[in-house]
């Protein structure tokens, strides 16, 4: 068999035994008979349980990833492509639950240098919702009319709140990806859409500024 597809049965085998008993529970042993291969070749191939913890973030990072960006690519407005977003990453967890709880379980829990590889996933999609936000921002006005910083904080909300609705998802096999997609669009693109159109929130008089708003 293949190195690269040996490695991958491994790495398929850490990801499931991570996600069910933990980083510090999960056994070697136990990972070199779910892959069908003995321990030292496990080392052979990935050296240490550091090593193969952290090739399994990366391996389901990217794969995270790139189902978003699939899921945004194409033509259309911005709120399409925020919908096509979210769809795709509420899909794709689902199906792998373990790698879900690698990565926004375990990795963040264990400490340097398992966070932080999570950390360069987060601040990837970070950057793509970023630049989905100021997209549509000029597409409503001609030019960026939300501030810098003020795209970074909705972006930072955004992403926040899609990780807790993949969590829910998750938890719960009655709520359905589309389901948990469309209550944060309903949440977040109306708060965006009022934004868009130069409508505000006053935090004064607790109602909206700008063009019909009340303050």
């Amino acid at each position: 068999m293949p190195r690269a597809v040996r490695e991958q049965q491994m790495l398929d085998a850490a990801v499931r035994i991570f996600g069910q008993r933990g980083y510090r529970a999960a056994s070697m042993d136990e990972i070199a008979e779910v892959a069908g291969v003995s321990k030292p070749l496990v080392y052979l191939y990935l050296n240490s349980k550091e090593e193969l913890f952290t090739a399994c973030i990366r391996r389901e990072a990217a794969a995270l990833v790139a189902a978003v960006r699939r899921g945004v690519s194409g033509g259309g407005p911005p709120h399409r492509h925020q919908w096509g977003g979210l769809r795709a990453l509420l899909n794709h967890t689902p199906g792998r639950p373990d790698a879900w709880v690698v990565l926004h379980n375990q990795a963040r829990t264990q400490g340097e240098p398992f966070a932080a590889e999570v950390a360069v996933m987060r601040e990837e999609i970070l950057a793509f919702v970023t630049s989905l936000i100021a997209e549509a921002a000029r597409e409503a006005h001609g030019n960026p009319a939300l501030a810098e910083r003020e795209v970074a904080g909705l972006a930072q909300a955004l992403v926040g709140a899609a990780e807790s609705l993949a969590g829910w998802a998750n938890e719960d096999a009655s709520v359905s990806a589309k389901e948990a997609a469309a209550t944060l669009m309903n949440f977040a693109w109306a708060g965006l859409g009022d934004l868009m159109r130069g409508r505000r929130w006053s935090p004064g008089a607790g109602e909206v500024d700008g063009p019909g708003g009340g303050a």
